[in-house]
This record gives structure tokens, sequence and C-alpha cells, in this order.
């Protein structure tokens, strides 16, 4: 598992340094051809992990529950995000991968309820949903470099 521990590790660093270098009015912009911008889809990205690893194995979530609520599958964009926010979030995204691995390490994942994803791939345990994850994680990472583009006016 330590290369895929090693791939989510790449992917959120790749999402910070986005959410960092990104203005905040491109940050809340949601691009003509979108439906969400680039701060949605990079919290997504944590609200996801924790629905994956933690809600399905049993476990208390590691974040507070407001990011879930507000960027789970289905929700819309916050338009009003403040500065700390955006700080939260980017510190989210380095945590919540440190700590996934340490709960990995720790055997914290005894549990797990098998859950079909709407990518139709069936995961049955937490090893599944870290290596799920990872795809989702790239896959969001490719909407934020297309919207990021989109932003800049650049043709695809």
């Amino acid at each position: 598992m330590n290369t895929h521990f090693q791939n989510h590790r790449a992917v959120r660093k790749n999402l910070l340094k986005i959410l960092q270098g990104t203005p905040h009015k491109d940050l809340m912009t949601i691009p003509d051809g979108f439906n969400n911008n680039i701060y949605w889809n990079i919290a997504h990205c944590v609200a996801t992990q924790q629905l994956l690893c933690y809600y399905l194995s049993g476990n208390a979530f590691r974040i507070d529950k407001y990011w879930v609520d507000t960027y789970k599958k289905g929700t819309l964009p916050n338009l009003n995000v403040s500065e700390s926010e955006i700080e939260d979030l980017g510190f989210l995204l380095i945590e919540t991968s440190k700590i996934l691995m340490k709960d990995y390490d720790d055997d914290f994942f005894t549990d797990y309820t098998a859950y079909s994803t709407s990518f139709g791939i069936d995961l049955k345990n937490i090893q599944d949903a870290i290596i799920f994850n990872n795809m989702h994680e790239s896959l969001h990472f490719g909407y934020v470099m297309a919207q990021k583009r989109a932003l800049a006016g650049e043709m695809f």
C-alpha cells in the first residue's frame, strides 16, 4: 500500500499547489461548461475520502462534518468562501492524507461495508477504497486543470 499512499500524497500536493496559487476569484468562478468550481473540486476530494474510507468502515470522520455535508457528491459550490476556509482546506488536504496512512498502519479499519461506486467499481475493503479514492482524486485534479485552462481562455 506504500505506493498508493505515495500517489495520494502526490495528488494532494498538486491540489494544494493549485489551491494556494490560484486567486480567490478564480477558485470561486464556475467556468462556462462546468457545474462547479476549482474550490469545490478540491474540497470534494477531502469530503469523499472521508466517506469512502471512514464512513464505509464504520468510523467517525477525521474532519468536521461540515466539510462532508457541504462538499459531498451532489452538492453545489459555495461561492462565499472566506480566505480562512481556503487555508483550512489546504491544511486538511495534507493532514487527512497523513491521518489516513497512520490509521491504516494502526489497523483502524477492521470493518468495511461493501459499496458500488458510480464508476461501477465494487469496493469490498479499505484497500479497495484507498485505491479507488486515488483514482477519484486524480479525476478531480483533471477537472481542476481543465477549469484553470478555461478560466485562462486556453483552448483544449
